[in-house]
């Protein structure tokens, strides 16, 4: 037989003449006494055209069927809600990404092979699958510092960066740099994201207008 939950509800106060009541692990365990309540109604409607309420035993039986019952599916219902999905984790701010490390991604190029992001370091990313912004990619290109990357990262395949800039245009099929940083895409802006030669990212923009505001920082990646 069973046993009482250890967070389970506990079972009605019942008539003491009725002994103790247990309530099994498996109500398949009640089947013989589920039996003979049916052979009492049976036998009960044999011998009389009008029914006849049952016997103590029986109710006592019915009873325990129907608390059985009821125990079983209120211990269901709070074990489902323990182990139910937990509360959301509260998305990381611009400011809050500042001082993490870069993630161990691998974007792709042009004939998709594999790159590592971590491999790019230091460097300028910027994230323009909502917006191509030649203007503001060209502008990071002239204003990155010498030895620091300036990569474009777009979603399915890499775009063609402005004519004569260095820039090596990536993409993220998986959209895992834009799931790490839970900002999506905008029509109307870069996400730029700079992080210096340790993996440290030391600034993070949803909607760049310009790099340029951000000079003081472009200069750090190159120390």
């Amino acid at each position: 037989m069973g046993k009482a939950d250890a967070d389970g509800p506990g079972l009605p106060d019942l008539p003491p003449e009725w002994g103790r009541v247990v309530i099994p692990d498996d109500i398949a365990a009640l089947a013989d006494e589920a039996e003979q309540i049916r052979r009492e109604l049976r036998r009960a409607a044999a011998g009389s055209r009008r029914w006849r309420p049952p016997t103590g035993p029986v109710i006592v039986l019915i009873v325990a069927v129907l608390t059985t019952i009821a125990g079983l599916a209120a211990v269901t219902w709070l074990r489902a809600g323990r182990t139910g999905p937990s509360a959301s984790t509260p998305e990381p701010t611009p400011a809050q990404l500042v001082g993490r490390p870069l993630p161990a991604l691998d974007l792709v190029d042009a004939g998709q092979s594999p790159v590592p992001l971590r491999g790019l370091l230091p460097v300028v990313v910027l994230l323009v699958d909502g917006c191509t912004c030649l203007e503001q990619v060209a502008e990071a290109a002239r204003t990155a510092p010498p030895g620091v990357t300036v990569v474009t990262v777009a979603d399915t395949r890499p775009r063609a960066a402005p004519a004569g800039a260095p820039v090596r245009a990536l993409a993220d099929p998986a959209g895992g740099l834009r799931a790490f940083l839970h900002v999506p895409a905008s029509p109307d802006g870069v996400t730029a994201l700079l992080a210096d030669r340790t993996g440290r990212i030391t600034l993070m923009v949803p909607e760049v207008a310009s790099i340029s505001d951000h000079q003081a920082e472009l200069a750090r990646l190159a120390g």
